[in-house]
């Protein structure tokens, strides 16, 4: 089974096998990113970019600002859930409470 992966309403929405499944918004706590000069990154999401798989994870841009500098813009990708089933599609979203890692996209070319 393949997972169908869209954004929804302008970016404010994942669709992950046509259910909305992660909404913008949320604070995230980002380690090791040049966003800005903060050494965690408070940032605040406020809208979704790009979307991707590489499974199983299911991977987003997202534009937004830190909320302690103010510094704003977009992410590298972010795992921001996974399809732990590809028979059923069944998903599961990260802890955004977390601290995360952005990266490169493999299915760009940006991988290291």
């Amino acid at each position: 089974m393949t997972t169908d992966v869209h954004q929804l309403d302008d970016g404010a929405w994942i669709s992950v096998n046509d259910s909305r499944e992660v909404n913008v918004s949320d604070l995230w706590l980002l380690a090791q990113t040049d966003f800005c000069g903060c050494e965690l990154t408070d940032f605040l999401a406020e809208g979704f970019v790009k979307v991707g798989v590489d499974y199983p994870n299911i991977e987003a841009r997202i534009a937004g600002q830190c909320i302690a500098c103010g510094e704003s813009g977009v992410t590298d990708w972010l795992t921001v859930g996974r399809v732990v089933d590809p028979d059923s599609g069944e998903f599961y979203g990260v802890v955004h409470e977390s601290v995360h890692f952005p990266g490169k996209h493999a299915a760009d070319g940006d991988s290291e």
